[in-house]
This record gives C-alpha cells, structure tokens and sequence, in this order.
C-alpha cells in the first residue's frame, strides 16, 4: 500500500460502483458480485454517497492496521463540506463520540477507562454467571417448545443473553433491556429513513441518559458508574458527549454482535450435521465452532467508517483521501484467496490465516473475549442439552436483518428434539 498527495475528488459515485443494498439482504451473494470486481471496490451508500469497500483478506488487513487510515470524521469529505444531511442513516456510525471515531492519543484515552473490564482474566471471572444465565434461558426455551415443539431461538436464547450480560456489567436496569435493543436495531439500519434514523438516536440518547443519571445518583461497581467517575474526575478524560458516545458503542455493540454470532452458529451447525458431530463426538471444540462461524458468516458483514488520510494505492486500486471506506468482514471472511477454493464451505477443523471478523490494528473489538465466552457457553450448554436440534423452517424462509451493516437473520425458530 502507499499513499500520494490527495487531488480534488469529485464526490459523485462512479457511474460502474456497486450499489449497496440499505434494506440488506444476502450479504454473500453481495460480496460474490464485489469481489469478483477485486479486493477493493467502489461502492454507492444510501444518500448517493461514493464509498469504497476492502474486501480481500490482505488487503483489509493491510488497510486497518496502516497509519494513513483514520476514523476521525473531519477526514470525511461529504460529512465536513456539508454534503450529509442529518437523518443519514449511516450518520451515527460516523459521527458518534468516542472511541470508534478517534484516532491516536484521543483513542487511548477513550479506550482506557473501558479495556480493563474486558481482560481475558475479567472476562473469565464471569463465565459462572454466563452459564447460570444461559442455562435459565434453556429452561425458558424448553417451556415456551411444549405447546408444539418449536420455540424462536433468537428471541428467547441468543438475544437476552448478551443484553443481560453487558447490562449487568454496565449497571443498566433490566427494565430497559428490551427497549435498547429496539433501539439499537433501529439506529443500525442502513435503510431507515431520516425522520426514523433522528428520532431512533434521539430517543436511544435520551434511555442513556437515564442510565447516567441512574448511576450518578447510586454508583456502584459497574462501567458506566466508573466513566460517570472519569468524567466528574476531570482532567480530560471524557466528556458528557464521550460518556453517552461510549455507552452506546458498548450497547450495540455489546450484544447485536454477540447475538448474531450465536444465531448464525446455530444456523452453521444444523446446516452442517457433520460438524456438529464432530463437535459433540471431541473431535473438534466448540471453541473452533465460533471461530469457524466467524469466518464463515460473520456477525458483522461490512462496518463502516474508516478514511484515507491520503489517497491510498491498494493493490491496483487507489482509494481517494475522504472517501468513506467500508470494512467487508463477511467478504474477507469467505476470500478464496486467503482461505482457499472452498473458503465458502464451513468447516470447524480448518487452519489458515485468522479471520478479521472482529477487526485488527488498533481498533480491535475490545469485548473480543466476552463474545468468544458467551458464544463458547451457549453453544456448549445448547447442544448439550438438545444435541437433535434442526431449524424449523427452511434457511431461505428466515428473513434476513435490515441494512447491510450486521449479518444475521430476524427469527431462527427451531425444534428442541
């Protein structure tokens, strides 16, 4: 990769950019089409917005960890001269306070105060909780299968999970689970329109509000009480508009992710019986299980922002200075010339180059180990407990979530025995 002087840019997409779908579909038949075209290609975001996705392995990670990329927002050229309105459904993604959107030094210090509740040790210490909550969801799952056998996994196991366990270690109340995650939905689809994407930020800042003033008034041994003590500490390490920036990142992303993840798996093992079987016969782990499905059907397909600080020549492909540049986690995840001709066949077993599904370089997803635990413990207690579970309706029946954004689908009913 090298970077050269950035030359005006005309901020028309290319008359030939791939359109991105904002209502979201098969991200896989999506990135068949884009890398076809190459590991880098151009792309028009909602709003007919010029965009580049780094779709090839090598070349995304090259592109997270060089130094000339950025994620600060003053180095995007369409939001600085006024070209991205304020219900832009991607806008949050951009614009949001913290450490998504930081770079340096400011990143360091955001990321700080929140690295030390996700050690691998932290982590660890609270697999007994993980375990206690997923074997009470069974039950519950179990309960709601007795009228006809079926009950809807992702509603009942894969989301309340993550969402009780980042709310716990962010001391929200459990009275305003369901309501974040109905939020954090809304402000993550790439298809909204700017009177819903406005009102979805609006009133999901307004709920985190109430969780800062919650833990103002009774702080206890929890994040958002320790950022509340960052920032009246003062000294710089964060802001009013940096603590509610935070929190979001660690709502959203603390479970929309996770809660992918374990549906897709589900989907992946019941796809596959073979793999499964050799999952619950030890000839593989349910370790290698998460990291596979990782891969294979990553939990996040293409994740926007980062910016070229400089025209940046990848590969043939110059990526313009300003220009918004997706990370394609899924298409990388399924690059043949990474992972091989069969890199679209799952397989638990496989060795090769590591997937970037939950980012490198310095952004690298902090709740990296959570996710691993909670998948791990769910799929570990799940199958255990129902080793003949099966969909209970075709794949391609299974509506997939809206934008282009997350990967996954919106109801995963299945059949326990």
């Amino acid at each position: 990769m090298t970077t050269d002087p950035a030359p005006a840019q005309d901020p028309s997409p290319a008359p030939d950019a791939y359109r991105m779908r904002p209502g979201g579909g098969c991200p896989h038949a999506d990135n068949a089409v884009l890398l076809a075209r190459g590991p880098v290609a151009p792309v028009v975001l909602p709003g007919e917005i010029a965009g580049v996705a780094v779709l090839g392995h090598e070349e995304l990670r090259d592109f997270l960890a060089h130094p000339d990329v950025v994620k600060d927002p003053r180095h995007f050229t369409d939001l600085r001269e006024g070209r991205i309105p304020g219900g832009w459904p991607l806008r949050t993604f951009a614009t949001v306070p913290g450490m998504t959107t930081a770079d340096g030094a400011d990143h360091r210090r955001l990321r700080g105060p929140v690295a030390a509740a996700f050690t691998p040790p932290r982590v660890e210490a609270l697999r007994p909780r993980i375990t206690a909550l997923v074997d009470t969801l069974l039950d519950g799952v179990e309960a709601a299968a007795r009228a006809d056998g079926t009950a809807d996994l992702r509603h009942l196991f894969a989301l309340p999970l993550p969402m009780a366990v980042i709310g716990e270690l962010l001391g929200v109340d459990p009275a305003h689970h369901g309501r974040l995650h109905a939020l954090s939905e809304r402000v993550v689809a790439t298809g909204a329109g700017p009177e819903e994407t406005l009102a979805a930020n609006r009133e999901l800042v307004a709920l985190l509000g109430e969780v800062v003033a919650a833990r103002a008034a009774d702080p206890g041994d929890d994040l958002a009480s320790a950022l509340i003590a960052a920032r009246d500490e003062g000294g710089g390490r964060l802001d009013t508009a940096e603590l509610l920036g935070t929190l979001l990142l660690m709502v959203v992303a603390g479970h929309e992710t996770t809660l992918n993840l374990i549906t897709n798996a589900v989907r992946a093992l019941c796809a596959h019986r073979d793999q499964l079987g050799l999952v619950l016969g030890g000839h593989a782990t349910w370790a290698q299980a998460v990291e596979e499905t990782l891969r294979w059907d990553s939990p996040v397909s293409a994740f926007p922002f980062r910016y070229a600080s400089r025209d940046l020549t990848l590969g043939p492909t110059v990526i313009p200075a300003g220009v918004p540049v997706l990370a394609g986690y899924s298409a990388a995840g399924r690059d043949p010339a990474a992972h091989g001709p069969d890199a679209d066949r799952f397989d638990v077993t496989r060795t090769g180059p590591r997937h970037l599904s939950l980012g490198h370089g310095p952004h690298y997803c902090l709740g990296a180990p959570l996710a691993r635990l909670e998948a791990t413990v769910a799929l570990e207690r799940l199958f255990g407990r129902f080793p003949q579970l099966t969909l209970a309706e075709a794949e391609e029946a299974l509506p997939p979530t809206a934008g282009f954004v997350g990967n996954s689908v919106r109801r995963l009913p299945v059949r326990l025995r």
